[in-house]
């Protein structure tokens, strides 16, 4: 009889990713992955100490499926620059709805008393840093547009996530693109965002 194939950290990472985008995080555990994987719960607790290790790990790989996500959709889909990351944050939140809630709502690295502090949290400043180019826009100013524009953009995705509001791509990028151009018009009155 051959051996069984070894479980390893990838297949169950992968095998995680499965369920949560199937039915949610909250039905991951050890039983469920194993009875995916077609093994006891043993390998898992071989590669993970316990489920809160497991978790934490997790949130690190679904995240980078995110950001291949925004990738694949930037790469794929015909859509001004300006408009890609709040476009693709509002098709993740409608697609990948169990990914997106665990992500952007229930375990959002996020904690904000201040609007400076959403820059505390990783690649923000980054990402602002981008918009400030692509506009020509002031770093600072750009920042304060750049955050204006996540909390629009996260309570559409939010709503959508939650289906309490189904827009299709049009409707979605024509909101979006309105958005943006009243915040970018406050600094630039000559500006257009070209659909």
């Amino acid at each position: 009889m051959p051996p069984k194939p070894k479980i390893t950290a990838e297949m169950i990472m992968n095998t995680v990713l499965d369920l949560t985008r199937e039915s949610g995080f909250e039905t991951v555990n050890a039983r469920s992955i194993a009875g995916r994987l077609q093994c006891s719960t043993r390998p898992i607790f071989t590669c993970y100490e316990n489920m809160d290790e497991l978790k934490k790990e997790f949130l690190v790989f679904a995240y980078e499926y995110y950001e291949q996500y925004v990738t694949h959709y930037r790469n794929s889909e015909v859509v001004s620059p300006y408009l890609t990351l709040p476009l693709s944050y509002i098709a993740f939140a409608r697609e990948e709805t169990h990914l997106f809630k665990l992500l952007f709502i229930n375990d959002m690295d996020l904690d904000m008393t201040d609007p400076k502090d959403f820059y505390k949290e990783a690649g923000n400043e980054n990402k602002a840093g981008i918009f400030s180019e692509m506009t020509g826009i002031e770093p600072e100013r750009a920042k304060v547009i750049f955050l204006d524009l996540f909390l629009y953009t996260h309570g559409i995705a939010v709503l959508t996530a939650t289906k309490k509001i189904s827009l299709d791509r049009i409707n979605t990028e024509k909101m979006v693109g309105n958005t943006l151009s009243a915040f970018i018009k406050q600094e630039k009155p000559d500006w257009d965002l070209s659909f």
